[in-house]
């Protein structure tokens, strides 16, 4: 099946009442943990970027704080899994702008 481009989904939404549109947010949310991030960030977090950015700073540097160093192989599966979820904040934070 194939996915609908942006302008026909623009178009598409334009046409939805202020209810219908919540509630399709709403079941997107439902499906991917991303699409939950995304929407917490643009509801909660983005009209202060500066707060979020340290927030995410103090996350990150916690997340290094807990790196299990038993092994080199717990050390590196936790780096990527930093990395993953700094690429996540990063690609929120450049769609936001754009």
């Amino acid at each position: 099946m194939k996915a609908a481009s942006i302008v026909e989904i623009k178009k598409e939404l334009s046409h939805k009442s202020s209810e219908e549109l919540a509630e399709l947010c709403l079941r997107l949310s439902r499906f991917k943990k991303e699409n939950k991030e995304l929407l917490t960030y643009l509801l909660f977090e983005s009209h202060n970027e500066e707060d979020y950015i340290e927030s995410v700073k103090s996350y990150i540097d916690t997340q290094f704080e807990q790196i299990n160093t038993a092994s080199y192989f717990y050390i590196r599966k936790s780096a990527r899994k930093i990395l993953t979820n700094t690429k996540k904040i990063h690609s929120v934070l450049t769609n936001q702008r754009n």
